[in-house]
């Protein structure tokens, strides 16, 4: 039977507008933050202002970077990526290096402006808080031997300018969801108790690409009754009566990762179960339907916190200090809903929202992703079944 999740272009093309207003739009970040020249070390970063996409970055040996001043939006690549860059029309001018990492850095390095006026160059480089940049020796060398610049983080400017989405980006992730929560509903409706872990993950894996999604990232899929190490890899752990299935998606579509949590049951849960998931699940769909453009971070954390004693439930899962966070190109993004948290929700966002509660051996978990609009919120994901899905 043909899946109607499958979408019709894989990598849909980014509009040429909108990779203009990116560049545009950080350009004035970098001059809140005072920083002359951003260099791009990070996959995510680069496609984000290129959509340019290419095999490489599966190796370490031969990597991209990007530079981006007032005037210039230059790609410093390896010889080898010539005929893929020079396939179309690309919105930025590219340098060749010959070699490796070493090569590549000196090559970047030679495209800095010379520095004409007073104080220092202000250069930064995308490391920081959520950004995971490449890591290169050969150009903080050079940056500590210049007395004529000053480094610093670029994660300030670059979040400022990633963290609201566009409906184009909002339009990735909704297809990145539709395709993990029909394969997850489908897995479930088939699978059987006794199923390990590792054959379970696989299966709604293979289901995820089926769907149309870049690649099956690794998920996260663990079976307990009260020991849940939710940073687990899946086991050949067998699912038996009385366990709670928890599982966390990865697989991106568009570059867009579907970072969902679902949740199911082995065998019939009791009363007291179906009723902690329906106060946890509504209580998740109010907080999302609750955040507004406008309101601050810790405001939000306010609401949860009014809805969950209200619920009169136990304390929710404590280990990590949020109930949600953003989302984009990265799984997990700024801003964090996080008591006292200043950032205001800005139309545009991406939220996720997924407090967490563990009771008497079982998990109650519903991760409601929202799209942050002038007049309210858009769901990205389909909303969490009514009722606790079920293993037999």
């Amino acid at each position: 039977m043909e899946n109607p999740v499958v979408p019709a272009s894989p990598v849909p093309a980014t509009d040429p507008a909108e990779l203009d207003n990116r560049l545009n739009t950080i350009r004035r970040e970098m001059v809140v933050e005072g920083i002359d020249v951003l260099l791009l070390t990070g996959q995510k970063n680069i496609e984000y202002f290129t959509d340019y996409r290419t095999l490489s970055w599966a190796y370490n040996a031969r990597p991209l970077f990007g530079l981006i001043d007032e005037q210039r939006f230059i790609i410093c690549a390896n010889r080898i990526e010539a005929r893929n860059l020079e396939s179309q029309v690309r919105r930025f001018s590219t340098v060749y290096y010959q070699g490796y990492l070493a090569e590549g850095a000196q090559t970047l390095l030679a495209t800095l402006p010379a520095y004409r006026g007073p104080g220092k160059l202000g250069i930064a480089i995308d490391w920081g808080q959520d950004m995971f940049g490449r890591g290169c020796v050969e150009i903080v060398a050079d940056m500590a031997a210049r007395s004529d610049v000053t480094l610093k983080s670029g994660a300030t400017a670059l979040w400022r300018t990633r963290m609201q989405k566009t409906p184009f980006e909002a339009a990735l992730k909704r297809q990145s969801f539709a395709i993990v929560n029909e394969a997850f509903d489908r897995v479930i409706a088939g699978a059987r108790l006794g199923v390990s872990e590792a054959d379970l993950c696989r299966t709604l894996q293979a289901h995820i690409m089926d769907n149309g999604a870049d690649r099956a990232d690794q998920i996260a899929m663990i079976f307990g009754r009260g020991d849940f190490i939710y940073s687990r890899l899946p086991s050949q752990r067998r699912l038996e009566v009385g366990h709670y299935l928890w599982t966390d998606f990865r697989a991106p579509y568009g570059g867009y990762p579907a970072d969902r949590n679902r949740i199911a049951r082995g065998g019939d849960p009791e009363s007291w179960e179906m009723k902690a998931y329906e106060t946890t699940r509504n209580l998740t769909i109010a907080l999302a339907r609750s955040a507004k453009s406008g309101m601050t971070c810790g405001d939000l954390f306010d609401v949860f916190e009014d809805l969950w004693r209200s619920a009169d439930l136990p304390p929710a899962y404590g280990m990590v200090s949020r109930i949600g966070h953003g989302g984009g190109l990265e799984v997990t993004e700024p801003p964090s809903i996080s008591k006292n948290n200043p950032q205001v929700i800005k139309e545009g966002m991406i939220l996720h929202l997924e407090p967490k509660l563990e009771l008497d051996g079982a998990v109650f978990q519903f991760e409601e992703v929202i799209y942050v609009g002038e007049q309210g919120v858009e769901f990205l994901s389909e909303i969490s079944p009514a009722e606790l899905p079920v293993i037999r």
